[in-house]
This record gives structure tokens, sequence and C-alpha cells, in this order.
């Protein structure tokens, strides 16, 4: 806008010069017809009169003179001045427009700087997830090295278990090895108290079954004869619990068994269960885990 009122001025002010140039002008020609009329009456006038009337003409073409040169310098500054002006306007255009190139770039710098800080911050939140992850792995690391240092000694108590144990098999006549436990079949007969008693003395105690393949087993070992096993229910009037304390997974009793008469409180196995009064005298059967072994 300003610019728009420098131009304006700038043509008013040409106008005021050329209206300037025109008044001259116009004395001029007065003073020229002045010329022509002294010229046409030359005896009207005395000598002194053409004396100034020579000075006049000097004068009058000295003014002319000037006044040209006067009106051509403001032609040609005017000129300077309006190309001055349209430079001016260019340049300030141009600078206009490399301002708002630079304001477009900063604001381009700017949104590029906001996202490098949401990486950055992005980024440290990784790595601080990452160095906490990597304590917790250290950590993670130094118990498990402790356990696997635990789980060697283990392994070697374990190797002179397994040496002590093959030691003492063959310190062990009559024994009979069967899926990780030893099965001992007596030739004697004694009540289920003390057949339980032998067991114990020996780091053993009365048979424990937990499956029908372990069932199988003893009768096939027992060759069919009746075998004191390690179920009773002494303490519980038909709680029937093994040895260990244990309750029954697995029950093998005859039909119409157990019937708890006469006090009986012992289990005896003859291919099936039947309880029968623990003072009875029977033949037994000892086992001992190896796992039980090994603790």
């Amino acid at each position: 806008m300003a610019q728009k009122i420098d131009t304006r001025e700038g043509r008013r002010k040409t106008d005021d010069i050329y209206e300037n140039a025109d008044v001259m002008k116009g004395e001029i020609t007065v003073e020229m017809e002045d010329l022509k009329i002294t010229r046409i009456h030359p005896s009207e006038h005395t000598g002194s009169d053409s004396v100034r009337i020579r000075s006049s003409r000097a004068a009058v073409v000295c003014l002319v003179l000037l006044s040209v040169l006067l009106l051509t310098a403001v032609i040609v500054l005017c000129v300077q001045v309006f190309t001055n002006i349209d430079l001016f306007q260019t340049k300030g255009k141009n600078i206009l427009e490399e301002r708002d190139q630079l304001l477009t770039r900063n604001r381009k710098l700017t949104e590029e700087r906001d996202q490098l800080l949401i990486k950055i911050t992005s980024f440290s939140e990784d790595r601080d997830w990452l160095l906490h992850k990597n304590i917790n792995l250290t950590n993670e690391r130094d118990d498990t090295v402790v356990k696997n240092d635990n789980l060697i000694k283990q392994r070697d108590q374990l190797s002179w278990k397994i040496k002590e144990m093959l030691k003492s098999i063959h310190e062990m006549d009559g024994w009979i090895y069967h899926e990780f436990s030893f099965y001992y079949i007596s030739s004697e007969m004694k009540s289920w108290t003390e057949s339980r008693r032998y067991c114990t003395e020996r780091g053993t105690d009365l048979i424990i079954i937990k499956n029908t393949e372990e069932q199988e087993f003893v009768n096939t070992i027992s060759g069919g004869a009746q075998v004191w096993i390690g179920l009773t229910d002494i303490e519980v009037e038909g709680s029937w619990k093994w040895v260990d304390g244990s309750t029954l997974t697995s029950e093998f009793w005859w039909s119409a068994e157990p019937n708890g008469q006469r006090g009986e409180n012992c289990a005896l196995n003859n291919q099936r269960w039947a309880d029968y009064p623990c003072n009875s005298v029977f033949k037994w059967v000892c086992e001992k885990s190896v796992l039980h072994y090994y603790i």
C-alpha cells in the first residue's frame, strides 16, 4: 500500500514539473513575440534601447538554454526515479517471496524438530525399558547360575547316593527291582505291625499300591499268596490311608470289602484287597522307592 502511494506521489510531482515547463514555455513565447515586435519597429528605439535589446536577447537565450537543461535534467531524474521505484518494487516483491519461503522452511524445520523430539523421547523410553529388561535378565542369569550350581551339587550328591545304593543292592538278597522301586517278599509270617517293623528297620516300609500295573506286579511276585500291604484304618475307622499318610487314589477291594468285622483294620492282598485283624499273621511285601532313596 505504501508503494502504491509513493508511485502516485511521484506521478503527481511529474505532472507539476510538466505544468511549470508549459508556463516557462509561455513566458519564453511572450518574450519572443516582444523581440519580433522590436525587429518590426526598429526606428522607434534609440541606441541605448538597442544595447538593452541585445542584452535581453542574450539573457533570454541563456534562460531558454537553462530551462531546456533543467527540463532535461528533471525528465532524466524522473525516469531514473520511476526506474528505481520499479526496481525497488521488484526487489521488495522478491524479498517478500524469500521471506515467505523462509517462513515456510522455518515452519517445516520446526515440525521436523518436533518430530525428532518425539522420536528422541520414544527412543529414550525404549532405552530405559531395555535397560530395565537387561537388569532383569542379568538377575535371572545370576539366579540361573546359582540354580545350576545347586543342581551340579545335587547331581554330585545323587551320583554318590546311586553308588551307595548300587553297593547296597548287592547286599540285599531277595529284593526285586521294578519301575524305580525295590520289592521284598517275605518267607516268614508275621502280624501287620511286626511286618511293618521288619520293613522300617531296613529303611523301607510296607508296599503302597498306586495303580493297576503295580497291583498286577504284586500279584505276580507274591505267587497268589496272601500278603500284608501298607494300608490301614487304625487311626480312624473307615478312613483307609497308606503308611505314608496319603489317601487312596486307586482301590482294588473284593466285593463287600472292607466289612470292618472283628476289628479288621489292616489290608491284606490276595489278588484283590480285604480287611483283616492286624494281629493275624501273613507274609508281607516291603517297598523301597529309588526316588526316596535319593532324598
